[in-house]
């Protein structure tokens, strides 16, 4: 493992349990522009004290990698940040779990259960979602703090017994195949948690809700015309992001209750033909952003009631496509299958204007993770790539040039973008 952080402080001792109470929202290379940068800076972030180098500009090519993670089995699939560690996953089926500030593995479990397509982390479980059309549940052992245990796979058995004898419980998944309405039929593709839910999407163009307190399935949502590639709950609204092009607000009428139906409330129109491959939102509620395969995000507003949403940018920002994404603040990073990290500041009116991009990676950017710890000026970002590794970057929020004032692959976001304020 290669890694430039050098911790100044002791090791911490572990607390129990290993998972914070928080909810979570996945070869060594080197790039070609880690040059030592001429400044330092210190920072705190959970008692732990890190030196880093940063450079006090953060045009084009000035992002360095802290650390190069490696040791999965395949190409890391998804992230999750929980307290001090951070849980990674791939297609090679293990998930590994790093310890900060060392970026040390911890522990590594979940091998032979099908590759990993999402994770999400609740309390002291960890819900995994998978190819194989499962979702597992994995919980800290009691004995060993550095030992998951699997507890249950969704649907569970009891619901799977409570159902299966009546034909009124099958639905049509394929000509001549049925299957339970609660189970997938196809890889389960994302995951979200919200309000006491765990919400799952899947090839199969379903959304499925799961009751957290007893792993019940509670509704099952035909929701797209094609498979479903990101999802993300805030502010009582979820949202699925689609390969039919479109994004899908999803509300209940009483959210006070956790039986209460979905249904539909809007639908987020992106590029004809154009597959949407994520979605995100501001911690308010008030922004929807989606990336698309031909390389654009593209922003809405939503009203005050999450009834309506308008379309407020819609920016090209990488050459292929935009795989992944996150929002830290008032910035926006974007991962994309051309390899590169996409840095960008979003504006007042909810356009985004390019701060820099982050080189490193030899092969896509398939997940993105950012910490909302202010560091030193700057945020911790955290990337996954189908190269089997993981890097940390440290991305500094101060620098005043942007992609008019440096040359770029892109062109400017001016040329680019379709801003309505």
């Amino acid at each position: 493992m290669s890694n430039s952080m050098n911790p100044s402080a002791p090791e911490t001792t572990l607390s129990s349990p290993l998972l914070s109470s928080s909810t979570s929202s996945t070869s060594t290379t080197t790039s070609d522009t880690d040059e030592s940068p001429p400044s330092s800076y210190r920072f705190e972030l959970q008692n732990l004290k890190y030196q880093i180098s940063n450079s006090p500009n953060c045009g084009f090519n000035s992002y360095r990698s802290l650390a190069v993670l490696s040791g999965h089995i395949g190409a890391v699939s998804c992230l999750a940040l929980c307290g001090e560690f951070i849980l990674s996953a791939s297609q090679g089926k293990d998930i590994i779990v790093w310890q900060q500030p060392d970026l040390k593995q911890f522990t590594k479990f979940g091998q032979g259960d099908g590759s990993v397509k999402a994770l999400v982390t609740i309390g002291n479980k960890v819900f995994t979602a998978h190819q194989d059309s499962r979702i597992r549940v994995w919980k800290v052992s009691r004995r060993s703090e550095n030992v998951f245990r699997l507890v249950d796979s969704l649907p569970t058995t009891k619901d799977y017994l409570g159902k299966f004898m009546k034909q009124s419980n099958y639905v049509q998944t394929r000509r001549h195949h049925k299957r339970l309405w609660i189970e997938h039929a196809d890889s389960i593709s994302c995951l979200a948690v919200y309000n006491g839910l765990v919400y799952s999407g899947s090839w199969d163009k379903t959304l499925k809700v799961w009751r957290i307190s007893d792993l019940k399935c509670l509704e099952s949502i035909k929701a797209h015309d094609d498979a479903i590639n990101g999802l993300v709950a805030s502010k009582g609204i979820v949202y699925s992001a689609s390969a039919d092009g479109k994004i899908k607000a999803w509300g209940k009428g009483n959210e006070g209750k956790t039986n209460s139906p979905h249904s539909l409330k809007g639908i987020l129109e992106g590029h004809k033909d154009v597959s949407l491959n994520s979605v995100i939102t501001t911690e308010d509620g008030k922004w929807v952003y989606g990336g698309s395969s031909d390389g654009f995000v593209m922003g809405w507003l939503g009203d005050e009631g999450f009834d309506s949403w308008k379309i407020v940018c819609e920016v090209k920002v990488h050459q292929m496509a935009v795989l992944c994404m996150c929002l830290v603040g008032d910035y926006l990073c974007s991962g994309s299958a051309d390899k590169t990290i996409g840095i960008w500041r979003r504006e007042g009116c909810g356009g985004i204007c390019r701060v820099g991009v982050i080189r490193g990676h030899e092969g896509p950017v398939k997940c993105l993770q950012a910490s909302g710890n202010s560091v030193g000026g700057g945020f911790m970002l955290y990337s996954g790539s189908l190269d089997k590794s993981l890097r940390v970057w440290w991305v500094p929020k101060d620098s005043s040039k942007t992609v008019e004032e440096e040359a770029s692959p892109l062109q400017s976001t001016e040329k680019n973008a379709m801003v309505v304020c």
